[in-house]
């Protein structure tokens, strides 16, 4: 796999790295590319890290295709939608490494993993859909909801609050800070590699499955709404 998203397994561990050399922005072909990669981690894998470039994680959905006409929109967004929900309920172990900025669907890409190592520095994290006039589409609202924090929900969500790293630790975006992020999640995925594989994902289907028939049942009716960035 080549491009702006590459694959390679270590171990036990598939990890799959995004660098476009720019936003990192979430395209169709790229949303395609890592449905393609989640096929392999599952196939070849125990645990999955994902992570970016050094400064960018991602700006989320192509900014090009988010401003191109409303049936642009919902087809990036049904499709990126089906993705991170799909990651959500991964049946193995997955692990995010937040190496810059993370915004919009890229926030929504670390609310997906189960577990996510930042670093320390200048950078932001957050939904900026609300900002940008954009409503936030029923899976992120879902996704923020069951992994953030209680007491951030709101200001994170209807307030599109940008956190600093440590308040995105704070508010539920991710769980630590590293100097390495990429070789803390690489050897937070070794460890859970070694749990037993079917029993993780019975557990994850427990504690996530009703969320996610929730996306996948109002998603069309969802997008038939959703408009692109720039509203009121």
């Amino acid at each position: 796999m080549t491009g702006p998203v590459t694959f390679t397994i270590q171990g036990d561990v598939a990890v799959v790295v995004l660098d476009d050399g720019k936003a990192n922005a979430l395209s169709s072909p790229v949303v395609s590319a890592l449905g393609d990669a989640l096929d392999r981690a599952e196939a070849e894998a125990r645990a999955l890290v994902i992570a970016g470039r050094d400064g960018r994680f991602s700006a989320g959905f192509d900014l090009a295709e988010m401003t191109s006409g409303a049936d642009a929109v919902r087809a990036l967004v049904g499709h990126g939608g089906r993705l991170l929900t799909r990651l959500f309920g991964l049946g193995i172990p997955t692990v995010a490494a937040c190496t810059g900025h993370a915004l919009a669907a890229g926030a929504i890409t670390l609310l997906a993993c189960d577990r996510r190592v930042g670093r320390p520095g200048a950078y932001k994290v957050g939904l900026n859909e609300v900002a940008i006039g954009m409503a936030l589409p029923v899976f992120a609202v879902e996704m923020a909801r069951a992994r953030l924090a209680p007491t951030a929900l709101t200001t994170a969500t209807l307030g599109a609050t940008i956190y600093d790293p440590q308040g995105a630790v704070d508010a539920g975006y991710l769980d630590r800070l590293a100097d390495d992020p990429l070789a803390e999640a690489l050897a937070e995925a070794e460890q859970l590699a070694g749990l037993r594989r079917g029993a993780y994902a019975r557990t994850k289907t427990a504690l996530r499955g009703e969320v996610i028939e929730r996306i996948l049942s109002t998603l069309d009716a969802d997008l038939s709404q959703l408009t692109a960035p720039g509203g009121d």
